[in-house]
Formats: C-alpha cells, sequence, structure tokens
C-alpha cells in the first residue's frame, strides 16, 4: 500500500510530463475527511500529498465547472471556504495552454447559517444558506481575484433550497409556507430587480439539479423541470416521469459530459439515465443491491459509476443502458444507519477513478480502460468526500 507523503520539491507540485515536454498533464483530487475540519490535495499522478488545508468544520466539496476553485461547505461550520486548485486552462482554440502551481486556501469566506446547496452555472456560482432562506451569488474570477462581488436573493423562510445563477436571471426554490421544514415546493424566476419573474413553477419535494450541456434538470416528486435559455428568461419545461416507472423519484442528478443527458439515484437499488429529448426519456438500471454514490466520467463520456454497499464499483455503458462491468474494492458498507455514516465517495481524474474507503483511511486507484486496481493510497483520517481537477495542456 502506498502512503501519501508530502512532495518533496517543486517538481512535484506539476504532476507533468519532462519537463522540456510542451504537453503537461496535471491532475490534482481535494479530499475532506468525515470527521476532522481539513482538506488534502494530492497529486493525483504522483500519488504524493501536496498540502493539507485547515477549515472550520468537516466539509463537502464541491469544483468550480472551470476547475480553478474548489470551495469546502461547512454545515455545522456556518461558513464555505475556498481553495485555489492551482491548475488553470486558457483557451487558443486550436489548443489550450495550462498553468500549474500550489494550490493555496484562499483568504476569503461565505458566513450564513447552514450552507447546503452549491451550483455553478457558466462561472456564476451561487450558495444557498438553508438556515436564512438565502443565496449568496459571486463569479469564480472575482473570487480568485480576492475581490468578489456578492449578491443576495432571499426566499419567503428558512429551508431546504438552491438556487441558480441563470444570466441575468437567478432560479430559486419556492419554500413550502406551511411547513418550511420540509422540502421546497417549486421555483420562482427572479430578475436582477428582485422582482418574479411568471408563475412560480410547480416542483414538489424539490431536491437535486444538474447541467448537461445547455440544459439544467431540476428534481422533483414527480417529475423533473428542464430549463433552457430563451434570452429574456429561462424557459422552464416540464418533464414528467415515465408511467411505466416503478414508484420512486430522483433527488440526486448528475449532468453528463460530452453526452447530453441527466443520471439520477432512483429508489435505494436502482439509478436511472435521463435524455429529454429522447421519446423514452427514462431508462431504468437495477442495481444488484443498494447504491452508496454515483458519478459521471467527464473524459470517456460513454461511462457512468455507482458504487455499491457490497464494496463493489460497477461500471455503466451509458449508450448501452446497462452494467458493463465490476470491481470489487472495499468491505461492505451497509446503507443501514444514519445517512451521514462515513462511506465511499467516486471521483474521476484523468485516466483513474477514485475511490474513498474512510474506514480503512484508503483511496483505491482504479485504472479507467483496463478498470483493473492500480494501487491503494493511504491517508490518515477517514478520507470521505473528493473532487477532482485537471487535464492536459501546453505550458510554454
Amino acid at each position: 500500500m502506498k502512503h501519501l507523503t508530502a512532495a518533496a520539491s517543486a517538481l512535484a507540485l506539476l504532476s507533468a510530463t519532462p519537463a522540456l515536454s510542451e504537453e503537461v498533464t496535471a491532475w490534482r483530487l481535494f479530499v475532506s475527511d468525515h470527521q476532522k475540519p481539513v482538506v488534502h490535495a494530492i497529486d493525483a499522478v504522483a500519488g504524493t500529498r501536496i498540502a493539507t488545508f485547515d477549515v472550520t468544520a468537516p466539509a463537502r466539496l464541491y469544483r468550480s465547472e472551470a476547475g480553478r476553485t474548489v470551495f469546502a461547505v461547512q454545515g455545522k461550520g456556518d461558513t464555505v471556504a475556498a481553495i485555489s486548485s492551482g491548475i488553470s486552462f486558457g483557451d487558443h482554440g486550436d489548443h489550450g495552454d495550462i498553468e500549474v502551481e500550489a494550490p493555496r486556501l484562499l483568504d476569503i469566506r461565505f458566513d450564513g447559517k447552514k450552507p447546503s446547496h452549491f451550483v455553478d452555472h457558466g462561472g456564476d456560482i451561487a450558495l444557498f444558506f438553508d438556515g436564512e432562506g438565502k443565496t449568496r451569488i459571486f463569479n469564480e474570477t472575482d473570487v480568485l481575484s480576492g475581490k468578489p462581488d456578492v449578491r443576495e436573493v432571499a426566499t419567503a423562510a428558512p429551508h431546504h433550497g438552491l438556487a441558480v445563477a441563470f444570466g441575468d436571471h437567478v432560479l430559486v426554490t419556492e419554500p413550502n409556507r406551511e411547513a418550511p421544514d420540509e422540502l421546497p415546493v417549486g421555483i420562482r424566476v427572479v430578475g436582477r430587480d428582485g422582482a418574479m419573474v411568471g408563475d412560480v413553477h410547480a416542483c414538489p419535494d424539490l431536491h437535486g439539479e444538474a447541467t448537461s450541456g445547455n440544459l439544467l434538470a431540476i428534481a422533483c416528486a414527480d417529475r423533473l423541470l428542464i430549463v433552457t435559455d430563451k434570452g429574456d428568461a429561462p424557459d422552464v419545461a416540464t418533464l414528467r416521469y415515465d408511467a411505466d416507472l416503478p414508484r420512486g423519484k430522483s433527488t440526486t442528478l448528475i449532468g453528463g459530459r460530452g453526452l447530453q443527458y441527466f443520471l439520477g439515484n432512483y429508489g435505494p437499488s436502482a439509478v436511472v439515465l435521463i435524455d429529454p429529448a429522447a421519446e423514452d426519456a427514462f431508462r431504468l438500471i437495477e442495481l444488484p443491491t443498494r447504491r452508496v454514490h454515483f458519478a459521471v466520467d467527464p473524459i470517456r463520456a460513454k461511462f457512468a459509476y455507482v458504487f455499491t454497499e457490497d464494496g463493489l464499483l460497477r461500471r455503466i455503458d451509458v449508450l448501452a443502458g446497462r452494467l458493463d462491468a465490476e470491481l470489487r474494492l472495499t468491505d461492505p458498507y451497509s446503507m443501514d444507519g444514519h445517512w451521514s455514516d462515513p462511506r465511499p465517495r467516486i471521483a474521476v481524474a484523468g485516466d483513474r477513478i477514485f475511490v474513498s474507503d474512510p474506514l480503512k483511511g484508503v483511496l483505491h486507484a482504479v485504472d479507467a480502460a483496463s478498470f483493473e486496481t492500480v494501487e491503494a493510497m493511504a491517508i490518515e483520517g477517514r478520507p470521505f468526500n473528493l473532487v477532482a481537477v485537471g487535464g492536459t495542456g501546453e505550458r510554454h
């Protein structure tokens, strides 16, 4: 078993191909701990720990769309921290430049009661604070410059909600006014002047959203809301679950990359592939046992992955709509018990799929091409939530 150690030199920070090469590949993992208020930055290519950042409370991690920033959402600490990933890309049409530097904890915090949902839409980030019923909206570039211009959008009551910055508009959840502790009942569209545009779009038991291509999907009890940009204001359409689906709903959605689709949970032992443009929009994939976590592959668009409680990582062929490979990685992780108990999470970094194993203090690395275990990297504590950033570009 490989043990993670701090990088010994500046070269280890680069995760790069040979120094004289024009093409550079860099991938980093950011890993939070289930119990401790720390975030580890790991060179995913070399398998070395680059840095450890102290935060206020155990965190859930979210990366920006561009991958330049990782946000540590600390629900029990009433704050959100921002970490520069140290990897950024510049688009030059026929190629992209890459810049790689040391990651760093930014001197910026977003404080508020019970931060929860994080949504990045085109570089505009919306943080929703459940304990206030408010969202704070800002641009990633401004965060990295140290001068975020934050605007707030308030709702009628504190609740477990979300918001999406959508150009000049904001989509924000409508709380259940009779029972704010329950899930939201709809989405309202708000302009920059704070005025509501149109009526509230019904979405009972709203929970979960994702973007794929130019589509935004929001999950409801009996339908999805599909949002597109029509210029003057977002267009919100309804996509109801197929009548032949078993009873259930999605509460977590992930948007496909390269292919336009959504992957969602559906009951405890299934996932569903959703293509809003298809005649049969929903394809249910039954799992042999209960689902723990799932992720899409942002590089190999054909594939997605689901980890099940029997300790197996399973690969989904998105085009065929079926499971096509499996690999045992850990001891069983039962879904009985509390929803927040430490359980594995998945992240894809280049040619490797990483799965956290919090009870063993290990990150399992799987080769994406062969779907075989490459190595197990020991990491102190209980590694939990993880996100990957990186790619390949030219360095001058």
